[in-house]
């Protein structure tokens, strides 16, 4: 059943008083379950479970353990979402997703849906993910509409954040949603210099968190990438979701300004897990970058790229009708653009 589901691309969606949980059957990939098993069982001998849950008492306990060394209230007790196939008498998980899934988690009846900042996975280890989350309101209540690529325990936090240094900064609002959804971190607790330049390191961190990925440290992409380095598993974990690819010859430059260009082009690979088109027409694009009196200034390996953000309103230029391709990207227009990405993908 599920996998004539997966054939007429339909889902399945679990309904509990307090949680919703939609699963596109093609995301259980029943087959890829059947070669784990590794015997001749019949797909109809495979058992798909689906299972929303509250959280263990430990898991609920790591969460009360961050509260005391973070500044935020949990709106919603840890939920569980869990998706296994059984077959006799194993198991196998089912705990990551090619696309975003949907989970949505209500909130308190009567709770204030102001003071709801994000959803994040809680770790083994009780620290916490940001995952990409949006509020909702389905028949007259709220719901925290959480979407990831994963599965896990999830929560609810309320976490204002302001930094001083971006108090009458022209990107103050997008500095400080992300700041407040642990996406993005200051350089200490008050100030995020949103007018420095951002190494590639730094944009790869951002948009590894802003994205809920789950970091791994499994591989060794780039030669000049070190595991003692505090941008490691970003950089492998965006490698591994093909989101970078470095400058060739197994170097990537961590420390290195990156250029709106560079930016842009990591983003169009980013729109593809998101969800967003990346296809058009290549008259229609080159219609939209010579609509910008700095055009010819960009790479010929970045000119596609340019103008799908542009035809997503992920960006917009600069004044005067400039691109600006090739000058650095400071930590403001970062901010920016990664919070127009989530918005435009539906996800915050």
């Amino acid at each position: 059943m599920v996998k004539a589901m997966e054939n007429k691309g339909a889902a399945l969606e679990i309904k509990t008083d307090g949680a919703a949980y939609i699963l596109p059957a093609q995301q259980v990939n029943i087959d890829a379950v059947s070669e784990q098993i590794g015997k001749s069982a019949e797909l109809k001998d495979i058992k798909v479970q689906i299972r929303i849950s509250k959280s263990a008492e430990e898991k609920s306990g790591l969460l009360e353990e961050s509260l005391k060394n973070e500044r935020f209230t949990v709106v919603v007790p840890p939920v569980e979402f869990t998706v296994s196939g059984i077959y006799r008498n194993e198991i196998v998980e089912i705990n990551s997703f090619s696309s975003y899934v949907e989970r949505i988690i209500a909130i308190p009846r009567g709770y204030d849906p102001a003071k709801i900042t994000t959803g994040v996975i809680i770790e083994p280890d009780g620290t916490l993910r940001h995952v990409p989350t949006k509020v909702v309101v389905i028949d007259g209540r709220y719901y925290a509409k959480i979407n990831s690529l994963t599965n896990s325990t999830y929560s609810v936090i309320w976490h204002p954040r302001e930094f001083k240094d971006a108090a009458s900064h022209w990107a103050k609002a997008d500095i400080n949603d992300l700041g407040s959804r642990l996406i993005a971190d200051g350089t200490d607790q008050n100030t995020y210099q949103p007018d420095t330049a951002i190494t590639r390191a730094e944009f790869a961190a951002i948009l590894v968190r802003a994205l809920g990925l789950k970091t791994s440290p499994e591989r060794r992409t780039f030669t000049d990438v070190r595991a003692s380095d505090w941008y490691y598993e970003s950089i492998e974990t965006a490698a591994a979701y093909d989101l970078i690819s470095g400058y060739g010859q197994g170097q990537f430059g961590p420390l290195d300004k990156i250029t709106r260009e560079q930016a842009m082009v990591i983003i169009n690979n980013v729109m593809k897990i998101t969800g967003l088109e990346t296809d058009a027409q290549a008259e229609q694009l080159e219609e939209l970058l010579t609509a910008y009196v700095d055009s010819g200034k960009a790479s010929k390996w970045a000119r596609n790229s340019i103008a799908i953000n542009l035809k997503a309103g992920i960006v917009t230029g600069k004044p005067g009708k400039m691109i600006a391709p090739q000058d650095e990207i400071t930590r403001a227009e970062v901010a920016v653009i990664i919070r127009k990405l989530l918005q435009k993908s539906d996800l915050i």
